[in-house]
Order: C-alpha cells, then sequence, then structure tokens
C-alpha cells in the first residue's frame, strides 16, 4: 500500500470516529475482515456507532471466536450489506465490552439478531418458558424442576439470560425501543430468571424434603416491571405448608433451603460470570428477620411494626415465581394496609425526612454525578409519584400502579399533577432511565454515577443521538433541574384532607393541623383561606363534590403562584357566580389544565380577579388552548361594529364594546400568565382590543350624535393613535393618546361640521368615560397641536397650516408613532401622507434640532419624575428606562429614516432592528437596548397584574415585589435577583444611550 494512501485511510480512519486509527488499520487489514468487498461501508457503518474502535475489536474478535465454515462465511457476507442484522450486532459490539464478551465466548448467539422483532416482543409466560427450558425444566407442572449438574445449570442459566439481554439491547441501541418497554422486559426475564433458579434449587433437595408452597415477590423496580440493565433484584419470600402438611416446621426447612438456594444460583460467580445479586433485605426485620414467612405473619408484622418506608416499598410488590396463588394471596392481604398508611401520625413527614436521609448518604465525590440518589435524579421523581399516590390512591383506586410512568400518568390524568407538569416529569424521567441504561450496558455492572471522562462520556453523547459531550450534560442538567423543581413543587405539596374533604374514609384533620398545612403551603392568612374552604366544600351538592375532589390539587397549584390568598379567595367568588353552571362543573372535573390555569391566573394578582368576576362565563375559555390565543383587531372590530348597530341607545352600544374588551383583556392577561407570550405579543393583542373599544366607541358616538342632528354628519372623520397605541405597544394600564381629524363633505358648512365632529369627539369620550367596574380605557388628546388649550379636533388643512407653520421637532417627534387607528380610511391615509415629510425630514435634523431634542429630554426627565422619587427605580424616566430607550430609537429615526425606509415604522423594537441592519446601532447595542425595554414594560404589565393599579416604580413593598418576580417568571425567594437583573439591564442600556443619543459622531 503506497504512503499516500496509507495516509489517506488513516485520515479517514480518524473523520470515521476512530481514536486509535493504527490499530484499526491493522485490524481491517487482518485476514478475516480485509476479505470484504466494501470494507468503506464497514468504516462507514462503525462510524455511525457509538465507538467504533470497541466496535471494530469486538468484530474482528467475534470472526475469530466462529470457526471456520458456514457461519463465519455468513457473519462476512452479513458485514458487506446494510442490514438491520449488521446494524444490531454492531450497536452491541461497539458499546458494550461485557455483551461483546459473551458473544465471543458464544459466537453462535450472533445469529439471534437478525431474527428480532421489535413489535413482537416475548411476553412473561414467554420467557418463563424460554429461561425454565435452558436448564431443563418442564414449564408446564406446577413445580418445574432443572436437569442436569448443578454447574452445567448455572452456567446455562447465566448464559440464556445474557443471550435475552443482548438481543434486547441490539433492540435498544439499534431500533430506538421505548425505555419503559425495555424495562418491564428486564423484569419479566428478571422474574423468569428466578423461575429458572426456582427450579435449580428444587434440583438440590433430598428426596425426603417435606413439601412446601413458596412464592418469590418482586418489589423495587422488578416489582414495578422497570429494572435496569445492572440491578439488585429485590425479593420477599412467603412461605405456607401445603394442605395435606402434618409437620408445622419442616415445611418451612425446605421453604427456606429453597429461597437461599434460589438466590445463590443467581449471585454465585461462574465461568459465564453472574447475573444480578438477590436482595431480601425488604422483608419484616430486614436482614435480622426470618427470609421466609407466612402471610399471617406478614399481616401482623406490617400490622404492628412496620415503618412508613415498608409501606412504601410494598407499593411495588408483585409476585413474579414459584407459587403464584398464594403470591396473589399475600398482595390482596397487604394491599389494603399500604393504602391506608397514609393516615398514619406524621406519615408524610416520614416520607420527607426519608427522602433527605437518601440524600443525605451521597458520597460528596459523587453528589454531582448521581444520576439516581442525587438532587434531580430518578429518586426524586420516585418519591413523587410514591408520595402522591399513597395520599391520593385511598380514595382513588385508578392510581394503584406498580410502575412509575404508569402511576404518573394516572396521577396526571386524574388532576393531582398538572398535564403540563405530568409531560415533563414523563420526559425527564425517560431520559434519566435511558441515560442511565446505558451507562450500566457498557459493562453490565451496577452503577448510577454519570462517568467523568470525555472519552465515556462520548460514547454516551453518541449513543443517545447526541454528537456531543457537552450536549449530553447540558440536556441532563436541564432535566435534572425541572425534576427537582416539580418535585419540590409535588412532593412537598401533602394533601390537606381536612380542608378539602376528599370522600371515602379519611379521618379529617383538626382545624389546628389544616391551619398549620396552610401556613406551610405559603398561605398568609391560613384562618380566612381554611373559612373560604369550608364554604367551598361543605354540603351534598354536585358542586361541593366536585371541588372537594379538585380542592387537594388547586391548593397546590394556588401555593405554587405568588398570591395564593388572593387565588382561593377568586376562586370562591367565582365560584359561587358559576357553581351552578352544568359547563362549568364539567369543566372542574374534567380538565385538569384548565383548572390549573384558573389557579395560576387567580392567584398572579387582582387584575384578573376583578376581570372573571365581571365576566365569569370567560372561565370557559381556559379548557381549550386556542381559545388563549389573542383574537385579530379585524375579528374584534366585527364584532363591535355589528353589535352596535343592535343598539340604538349609545350606552346599551357601549355596553357591547365594553363586554367585548373585559373577555378580550383577560384572555390575553390568561395568555400572558400561563404561556410564554412575549412583550410584543402581548403589546399587540392589548393594541387590537383598544382599536375595536375606539372603533366601537366611534360608530356609536357617530349614531348618537346623528339621532340628535337628525341628520348624517357633515363631515368626515377619524381617529389618529398615537403613543403606545399608535406603536401597538399598549400595556395593561396605558392610555389610548389619540388625535381627532376631520375633512367637512363639499358645500357643508365649515362651522357646523367643526360642530359636529367636536360633539363626536366628546360623546366618544362621554361613554368611554361612564362607570364602569372593568379597567378604564382613557382617552388622552394631549399630543394635539397646541396641547390642551388646541382645539379638540381639526381639520386635515388646520393641521397642515399649524405644522407648517408652527410645528416643533418635539411634536415631529411625536408623530413618530402616528397610525391611522378608525374612521374615515381616506381621510386617514391622507392625514399620513401629510405626516409623513414632517417625521421622516429630508436630511434629518440639524444640530439645533437634535439639540432641541436632547434638551426637551432632559426637561421631561426633571420635571416630570416624582418628587422625591429614586431615578434608579423608575421604569419610564430613570436610567435606562423606557423613555431612554424610546427617544433614543426616534433620535435615529428623525435623523435617518429619510434615507432608511425600514425606520419608517411606529414600532420601538422595529426601529432598533431597522437602525441595526442599517449599521446605524450595533448589535450588541440593540440587545441591550431592547433587553431593557422589555423589561421595564413587562414589569410595568406585572405590576398591573398583581395589584389591579398601573404604577412605574419598581415596587417597595416586599409582597408586591416578590408576587411581580414570581409573574415575571422567578423562583419564590429571588425577589433581589429579578431587581438586580433589572438594574443591570437598566445600566447597560443608559450606557447605550449615553453614547448613541449624545453622540453627534453618528449624525
Amino acid at each position: 500500500m503506497s504512503v499516500n494512501r496509507t495516509e489517506g485511510r488513516v485520515a479517514g480512519l480518524a473523520k470515521a470516529g476512530f481514536a486509535d486509527t493504527v490499530a484499526a488499520q491493522r485490524e481491517l487489514d487482518g485476514p478475516l475482515l480485509a476479505t470484504l468487498t466494501a470494507e468503506s461501508d464497514l468504516v462507514a457503518a462503525l462510524a455511525a456507532t457509538p465507538d467504533p474502535d470497541l466496535g471494530l475489536r469486538g468484530l474482528s474478535r467475534l470472526l475469530e471466536a466462529l470457526p471456520s465454515g458456514p457461519d463465519r462465511d455468513r457473519l462476512l457476507a452479513e458485514l458487506s450489506a446494510d442490514t438491520p442484522h449488521r446494524r444490531r450486532l454492531l450497536a452491541v459490539l461497539a458499546f458494550s465490552s461485557a455483551l461483546a464478551d459473551h458473544l465471543c465466548r458464544h459466537p453462535g448467539h450472533w445469529l439471534d439478531l437478525g431474527e428480532l422483532d421489535p413489535a413482537a416482543r416475548p411476553d412473561a409466560a414467554g420467557l418463563r418458558r424460554t429461561m425454565l427450558a435452558a436448564v431443563g425444566a418442564d414449564p408446564d407442572v406446577a413445580e418445574p424442576v432443572a436437569t442436569g449438574g448443578h454447574q452445567e445449570l448455572l452456567d446455562a442459566l447465566r448464559a440464556a439470560y445474557r443471550r435475552h439481554v443482548m438481543a434486547l439491547a441490539a433492540l435498544d441501541l439499534a431500533d430506538g425501543v421505548d425505555v419503559a418497554a425495555v424495562a418491564a422486559e428486564l423484569a419479566d426475564l428478571a422474574g423468569a430468571t428466578l423461575e429458572a433458579a426456582l427450579a435449580i434449587a428444587r434440583s438440590e433437595l433430598p428426596p425426603s424434603a417435606p413439601p412446601c408452597r413458596l412464592a418469590v415477590i418482586a418489589m423495587g423496580k422488578a416489582g414495578g416491571r422497570e429494572l435496569n440493565y445492572a440491578s439488585d433484584v429485590d425479593v420477599v419470600f412467603v412461605g405456607e405448608p401445603p394442605a395435606e402438611a402434618t409437620d408445622d416446621t419442616g415445611w418451612l426447612t425446605t421453604a427456606t433451603s429453597l429461597a437461599t438456594a434460589t438466590m445463590r444460583a443467581c449471585s454465585d460467580y461462574t465461568t459465564e460470570g453472574t447475573i444480578w445479586p438477590v436482595d431480601a433485605a425488604l422483608r419484616p426485620e430486614g436482614k435480622a428477620g426470618p427470609l421466609v414467612r407466612t402471610i399471617a405473619s406478614h399481616v401482623a408484622y406490617y400490622q404492628d411494626w412496620a415503618k412508613t418506608w415498608e409501606f412504601q416499598a410494598l407499593l411495588k410488590a408483585r409476585p413474579v415465581a414459584g407459587d403464584y396463588e398464594l403470591g396473589a394471596a399475600y398482595v390482596d392481604a397487604l394491599m389494603p394496609m399500604v393504602w391506608n398508611a397514609a393516615g398514619r401520625d406524621g406519615f408524610v413527614d416520614d416520607v420527607h425526612a426519608m427522602r433527605r436521609r437518601v440524600e443525605d448518604h451521597i458520597r460528596p465525590a459523587e453528589a454531582d454525578r448521581q444520576l439516581k440518589l442525587g438532587p434531580g435524579g430518578l429518586r426524586d421523581v420516585e418519591f413523587a409519584v410514591q408520595l402522591l399516590q399513597l395520599v391520593h390512591g385511598r380514595a382513588d383506586a385508578g392510581l394503584r400502579d406498580a410502575n412509575t410512568l404508569d402511576a404518573l400518568a394516572a396521577l396526571t390524568r386524574g388532576g393531582y399533577v398538572g398535564r403540563d407538569d405530568g409531560a415533563v416529569l414523563d420526559a425527564a424521567y425517560r431520559f434519566l432511565r435511558t441515560f442511565e441504561h446505558r451507562i450500566q450496558l457498557r459493562g453490565l455492572r451496577r452503577t448510577h454515577v454519570v462517568p467523568e471522562s470525555d472519552e465515556q462520556l462520548r460514547v454516551l453523547a453518541r449513543s443517545l443521538a447526541m454528537k456531543q459531550p457537552a450536549e449530553l450534560v447540558d440536556v441532563w442538567h436541564q432535566q435534572a433541574r425541572e425534576v427537582r423543581r416539580l418535585h419540590e413543587k409535588l412532593f412537598y405539596r401533602p394533601l390537606l384532607s381536612a380542608v378539602a374533604r376528599l370522600p371515602g374514609d379519611e379521618v379529617r384533620l383538626s382545624p389546628e393541623a389544616a391551619l398549620t398545612r396552610l401556613k406551610a403551603l405559603g398561605y398568609a392568612d391560613p384562618a380566612g383561606a381554611l373559612r373560604h374552604l369550608e364554604a367551598l366544600t361543605t354540603g351534598v351538592s354536585r358542586r361541593a363534590a366536585i371541588q372537594r375532589t379538585l380542592l387537594p390539587v388547586l391548593l397546590g397549584w394556588f401555593a405554587d403562584a405568588p398570591l395564593p390568598d388572593t387565588g382561593l379567595a377568586g376562586f370562591r367568588k367565582v365560584s359561587d357566580a358559576l357553581g351552578t353552571s352544568p359547563w362549568y362543573l364539567r369543566l372542574l372535573r374534567d380538565d385538569g389544565a384548565a383548572a390549573e390555569r384558573m389557579a395560576r391566573v387567580l392567584a398572579s394578582g387582582r387584575y384578573a380577579v376583578e376581570l372573571l368576576l365581571r365576566a365569569p362565563e370567560a372561565v370557559a375559555m381556559l379548557g381549550d388552548d386556542a381559545e388563549l390565543r389573542p383574537r385579530s383587531r379585524e375579528a374584534l372590530e366585527k364584532e363591535v361594529l355589528a353589535g352596535v348597530q343592535r343598539h340604538d341607545d349609545p350606552v346599551d352600544a357601549i355596553g357591547v364594546v365594553r363586554a367585548m374588551r373585559r373577555r378580550e383583556l383577560f384572555r390575553v392577561t390568561v395568555a400572558d400568565l400561563a404561556t410564554d407570550a412575549s412583550i410584543e405579543t402581548v403589546g399587540e393583542a392589548l393594541t387590537a382590543i383598544a382599536e375595536a373599544t375606539l372603533s366601537g366607541a366611534l360608530a356609536a358616538a357617530v349614531r348618537a350624535v346623528e339621532a340628535a342632528r337628525g341628520a348624517p354628519l357633515p363631515t368626515r372623520i377619524g381617529v389618529v393613535a398615537m403613543g403606545r397605541l399608535g406603536g401597538r405597544e399598549m400595556g395593561y394600564a396605558s392610555d389610548a393618546d389619540v388625535l381627532y381629524v376631520h375633512t367637512p363633505y363639499p358645500d357643508e358648512d365649515e362651522s357646523e361640521a367643526a360642530n359636529a365632529a367636536l360633539a363626536v369627539a366628546n360623546e366618544m369620550t362621554r361613554l368611554l368615560s361612564l362607570p364602569s367596574p372593568e379597567p378604564s380605557l382613557t382617552v388622552d388628546t394631549a399630543l394635539r397641536p397646541e396641547g390642551r388649550q388646541g382645539p379638540l379636533v381639526r381639520t386635515l388643512a388646520s393641521y397642515a397650516a399649524y405644522y407648517e407653520r408652527w410645528g416643533e421637532v418635539w411634536e415631529r417627534q411625536a408623530l413618530l408613532r402616528a397610525a391611522p387607528c378608525c374612521g374615515d380610511v381616506e381621510l386617514l391615509r391622507r392625514f399620513e401622507a401629510l405626516i409623513d415629510p414632517l417625521r421622516w425630514p429630508t436630511g434629518g435634523l440639524t444640530d439645533a434640532q437634535v439639540r432641541e431634542v436632547r434638551r426637551v429630554k432632559a426637561r421631561v426627565e426633571s420635571e416630570r419624575l416624582p418628587r422625591g422619587a429614586d431615578p434608579s427605580m423608575h421604569l419610564k424616566l430613570g436610567p435606562g428606562g423606557l423613555a431612554d430607550v424610546e427617544w433614543c430609537a426616534q433620535l435615529l429615526q428623525l435623523r435617518h429614516a429619510s434615507t432608511v425606509p425600514r425606520l419608517r415604522t411606529t414600532s420601538t423594537p422595529g426601529a432598533l432592528d431597522a437602525a441595526t441592519a442599517a449599521g446605524l446601532l450595533a448589535p450588541e447595542d440593540r440587545t441591550m437596548l431592547l433587553e431593557a425595554w422589555r423589561h421595564a414594560a413587562a414589569i410595568r404589565n406585572a405590576t398591573v397584574l398583581v395589584t389591579g393599579r398601573p404604577s412605574d416604580m419598581l415596587p417597595k413593598d416586599p409582597t408586591t415585589l416578590a408576587a411581580v418576580s414570581r409573574v415575571l417568571g422567578y423562583a419564590a425567594g429571588t425577589s433581589t435577583v429579578f431587581v438586580d437583573d433589572y438594574h443591570r439591564a437598566a445600566r447597560q442600556a443608559r450606557a447605550v444611550v449615553e453614547r448613541i443619543f449624545y453622540d453627534d459622531a453618528r449624525s
């Protein structure tokens, strides 16, 4: 082989993922692999595996182990084509050294991999027959007995077990079998292996041994059908004398011998290695207690002596081998005690303490890498699920499932876990279990510690379809954070059976205990909360029954939100208003997601509560994700205009408009609180509502004025949006800044036309100012020419004359946000054409005009900041606040919009984007300005949602500050982080403003 070809091949092997290219080349040049005609294809196939070097070494070893003949020739032929058989073989060889060793000991087993069907896996009965046949036992008799020499039987048992694990691992690695199905099959295989081990144990009994009945009960992961590739198998042995027994003790000796021999048959080491340790330490009294007990003895122990953790362990008890009838009787006898265990004194505290003990015993060197026991690990999910099962399963038999994922699904279906939380936990648990399986499968070694080696992490990442170790670690940490968050949310949310009055035989807690638990959940007024709960759950009505079931979940959801007491009080008021409505009862009973949304929204502040109390029927939209999408301005305007036309009385007409606004404000509020809606999305939706409201009010006012005149209007009229309305950046408490423009029809008297237009404007203001419980929409016309001293309504010609003669720079700046709102479309188009040259002046601004803009800004900052207010806490006028960002964007527009068409926008983010695209603003400066602007706008909105009142200041009250930070997604207890984040963003934005707004070099 030429030097160039050799170097090229080495480079190709390195590119394919081989770490030891010299060894790989040597293997490929060996006498067997060199005969392949499609070597490059084999290299590509190995490159797709997690560990190409290990795969190539294993393949060479397998070929050497196969004797020369048809089997080797078939393997060589199989390696030359891309088939499922080849993919599975390479997947095993290139990932698990232990399974590669097994194949080299039993090279004929490679043929198994070509016959696998992922959709037709053997069930527990089929596995039992296979494993019994491996030890020469008849699976059709009541007590199968193995046949053969003891050592040969142990080897046969191990080889059969490992053979099946190899086949399952091949499907897992190459075909992507679901981790739950893998774990269930491993558990069924463990049961079949115990059955075969028991058959071996029976073969060792002397003929004179007294007969006995013996059942093997799987516990832990084997019992829950969620076993790992490498794990202890936890068991409990139950024995009874046969019906015909005359010896009271001999049967127990036999049963104990069988149990001991069964355990040894699985755990002893032979030339085929070991299977797994069988651990019987979960039996009564642990390792100090007798290995085999009768059912009566078990019952007596659990009645008198068992600790809380022992009932928790029994959740997963399942007969898997031996006398199945006896095993089923054991489960039937103990399960009632399991499902009553939650009534024990201090039950929840005991479970909490046990979880803490598990964490405390983690070795410090492994704490950050513990996949099973550490924070955010598998145990967090399992403990949370088991606690919820034990608490709620007393009244809900549908929760009594030994499998973690199945139990989690049942809890989610029943509303005990929110749907989103359930989905996140399910996905996280599946990922963590898959990761755990991969770690163990490498050497079939029992470990739950994530390796530190980059090389090991690289192989694990590739096995999980990830390219880099860092990606795997990031996903793991993200999932662990989600698990820990939800664990703390669910695990420390005990059922308040006293206040929720769940149906069944539960004992009601004392008022004192209920108050203690409410306080622990974070209710500021536990006594008041208890009164609300009493009112909601008292009685035998359908409403009370549904709320008794729902409230344990709602209490936790309220507690997870910013203001639990507000949420519970609001829920009571809404339920009083709607509790007799059949659809409301169905919604509460059937849709856990809707109930969770309701809890979160109501417990986020007064704004949503007040809206919902004025429009309680809006609860219906919580049950449909599609209903939470804000509606378009066109749809809203069509609705209100049709409603206005149906009412001659303008007060009735404006009532239709206001009803729409109440409902739509609630829709946006829910979307804001319950989804990841951006501040721009919220602003756009609130603007659409305001536009439709003004359009409806204009239509009602026109009809009223025309009715009073007895004739149509003599003029066309339009409403121009200004400020945040024109920028489509409305907040919950924003005024509607507008200008009124009109133009008389031909041949109409100008004075009469002006009076009619003024009457319409005044009627609009009157209708929108009528007393109403919902948040008001204030129409502000202060941006009109001459301010509040000038005419409320002007003609198009009057605007043109004013701006030509008197218009100042600040008025041009205000016009940057002018946009058509409602009224005569052609008139509004002409108004835009009039103002465009003013707000986008040719040549930009003169130096004097730029100085004037800066002077006005400084005056605004000094005059409008409230006396005594801390500027750093002012969201609008403070350094880095809304005004800073907006004035910066607007100055760029005034100076450059005539030559940069994209700057001709009323949107602040749009203007900053356009300035960046044009090279007028650095990308990092744009990012800092937008972050500060969005942060400040979001805080203003969140403050309204929490308090129901507008404010331009960061909240000073600690309770309000904490609630605002929670609404914005900060964790409980991190309000100082929230304030620090805002100040950081504001400082960075102010630094940009100092450079951009005051820097003449960017003219």
